[in-house]
């Protein structure tokens, strides 16, 4: 009967060695931006000529109440930039992140990046960082150098609690156009 018991016991202590705690991995920045093939980092000097451009409003949801206004669900967000032209690239100027009250949060570029044709890059906002708020938005800058189709630029929000989950998607607004061979700012 002994026997039995040191055979569970060594059962036991095998079954303990092999588990192991749950890595709890770094807290990320609400605004990383993981580097991706398609992101050229580019200089604009005064022999660019812009042909075509915009400056695109995108609204995002750090959260959406629920259960009447009583509880929020907070929400990741994804803002999407995908090169719809064919032939040529793009360069994205600006991705700046505002909140609710119109105030800059954070601008994702430092330096203006390529984006070759059918290329897409995106930003990521974590879940938990809610300082854009209920009316947080993107401002999306690009240029191009020909006359091409215009870019898709919209931000994916999701967000999963227990077995209730929610994802929806806001599709960005042109709120300038830029064109005529202007010469980019230095």
């Amino acid at each position: 009967m002994k026997l039995y018991r040191y055979i569970y016991l060594a059962i036991a202590i095998i079954f303990l060695a092999s588990c192991q705690s749950p890595e709890i991995p770094p807290k990320s920045q609400p605004d990383a931006i993981p580097a991706t093939p398609s992101q050229k980092i580019v200089t604009l000097d005064k022999n660019f000529k812009i042909a075509s451009g915009q400056t695109v409003y995108v609204p995002v949801y750090s959260h959406i109440y629920h259960h009447n206004r009583q509880e929020i669900f907070e929400l990741a967000v994804t803002l999407s930039i995908r090169n719809t032209d064919l032939t040529n690239p793009i360069v994205i100027t600006s991705v700046r992140y505002h909140n609710s009250e119109g105030k800059l949060v954070k601008e994702y570029l430092e330096r203006p990046i390529e984006l070759d044709a059918l290329a897409s890059t995106d930003f990521f906002i974590n879940r938990n960082d809610t300082t854009g708020g209920l009316g947080a938005n993107f401002i999306v800058e690009w240029v191009a150098q020909t006359e091409i189709s215009e870019p898709i630029v919209e931000a994916v929000m999701i967000g999963t609690d227990f077995q209730q989950g929610i994802s929806f998607i806001s599709p960005g607004r042109v709120i300038k156009n830029q064109n005529n061979d202007k010469r980019s700012p230095s």
